[in-house]
């Protein structure tokens, strides 16, 4: 990767575990990156599911059967418009097709299992 460590996608709760992000996907954000020319910050990457389990019993929107359980999803920060137009242009030139929007990030993932071609909100 040229953008991106393995550290910055682990999850808070188990160190090491950026390693159990998917290869094909991370490959995706890098692309996603270089031609948005601007920095990603992730601020979510792989979640164990005690961690997730936490996220949901505070109050988060994180799905039971989140992507980020699997290695296939990332939570990219996002500071004013400019910037959300940039990344989700960015994330849709590479190819991905599944995104949440929030008032402070952009979820994407690249699940097989899902459905694809759909932009949400929180």
């Amino acid at each position: 990767m040229r953008y991106f460590k393995l550290e910055e996608f682990e999850c808070p709760s188990e160190p090491g575990t950026g390693c159990m992000m998917c290869p094909d996907f991370l490959e995706l954000l890098d692309e996603a990156r270089d031609y948005a020319g601007i920095a990603f910050v992730i601020t979510s990457g792989f979640r164990t599911v005690s961690y997730n389990r936490e996220l949901i019993e505070q109050g988060f929107s994180a799905s039971r059967n989140s992507t980020h359980l699997i290695g296939l999803a990332a939570d990219i920060r996002v500071r004013n418009s400019s910037e959300r137009w940039i990344i989700l242009d960015a994330l849709l030139e590479v190819g991905i097709t599944r995104i949440g929007i929030g008032n402070g990030f952009i979820h994407c993932d690249a699940d097989p299992l899902k459905e694809n071609h759909i932009i949400w909100t929180y």
